[in-house]
């Protein structure tokens, strides 16, 4: 209508648009520019690819293979694949309020779509967790029905370094599958493995041999040379042991009256720096006034000067441990 009131009275707004379709669109420039099958350029955002809305993000997973009663145990409803306390259990408040008017302004609804939004990843992410616990077998570990399963399937031990690995690399699990968490720790294995074996190949080789025939004699010899060593050393510590338990009273083992002590008492004469003939004249006076008190005889004796109070009760103590005077006398 406004080409032809454009071009004039002379021409009405259909022969206008015939004039225009004969001669652009169905004639030599419409052939030349327009192509025979126009490409849909509209993106399904709904097909199951991946998409923002794509019904795969969300799709419960097939039910758990358990019991009524484990179903019970851990609040699980098997047709919804749903649990009665989810992750993020408050999520659904975010839209719960929400309500589209026919006066809403431009921010009001952004705000609902971000709250939309904000929900949607919510749900995202449970389903997210579910599906790493289904991958992991989470739910049967809890339930205790793994162990059965490890029994049946032995797999290699697994080291101390590899544990503790596990458990520093164990936030890594959500970005991988099981398969592919179990496919990366084989692997680090045989590395180790052929590491270990390569390194011994060329001790073979700075050795002087070239033939793995030649390895076995060489490993029996080193095996021989390194069990003569360990016998060696064994024997020196034990020697080492027995000059290291005579040097122990090397300060007084020169000294009179050393031969006449037992070998606790030399280490307490050792300990407290005390002569063994001082040891022997204090042990004799405890003892006779220990025996005297006995009898009912007053003791008159007197100690000697260079005995102080730490020493009497140390030797006190000793002397009543041994069973020389009784615990009421000390």
């Amino acid at each position: 209508e406004d080409m032809a009131a454009h071009v004039g009275a002379s021409r009405t707004p259909q022969e206008v648009m015939e004039h225009y379709v004969s001669m652009y669109i169905h004639g030599n420039l419409g052939k030349a520019c327009i192509p025979d099958t126009i490409p849909n350029r509209v993106t399904d955002h709904t097909c199951p690819s991946g998409g923002p809305l794509s019904p795969s993000l969300t799709t419960p997973l097939p039910p758990l293979d358990i019991s009524v009663a484990e179903q019970q145990q851990l609040g699980y409803m098997p047709l919804r694949d749903d649990y009665e306390i989810e992750y993020d259990q408050d999520a659904e408040t975010l839209i719960s309020g929400l309500s589209v008017n026919y006066d809403d302004d431009d921010v009001e609804i952004e705000l609902k779509r971000a709250h939309v939004d904000m929900y949607v990843r919510k749900l995202k992410e449970r389903q997210r967790r579910k599906n790493i616990a289904r991958d992991y077998n989470l739910v049967p570990a809890f339930l205790g029905k793994d162990k059965k399963d490890k029994e049946k399937a032995p797999k290699r031990k697994i080291t101390k370094e590899e544990k503790e690995l596990r458990l520093k690399l164990r936030p890594l699990y959500q970005f991988m599958s099981c398969k592919e968490f179990e496919d990366f720790f084989e692997n680090m294995h045989k590395e180790r493995i052929l590491r270990a074996k390569i390194r011994e190949l060329q001790r073979y080789r700075r050795n002087g041999i070239t033939k793995m025939e030649e390895s076995a004699e060489y490993e029996a010899a080193r095996h021989k040379r390194e069990k003569r060593k360990e016998n060696k050393n064994i024997a020196s510590s034990k020697r080492g042991k027995e000059e290291g338990k005579e040097g122990e009273f090397a300060a007084i083992e020169n000294l009179p009256g050393f031969e006449l002590l037992s070998d606790r008492e030399k280490v307490l004469c050792s300990s407290l720096n005390l002569s063994p003939a001082r040891y022997v004249t204090v042990k004799t006076i405890i003892i006779k006034d220990h025996l005297q008190k006995r009898q009912g005889i007053p003791s008159k004796s007197r100690l000697p000067s260079y005995l102080d109070k730490v020493l009497k009760k140390r030797i006190l103590n000793f002397l009543t441990e041994s069973g020389w005077i009784s615990r009421d006398a000390s």
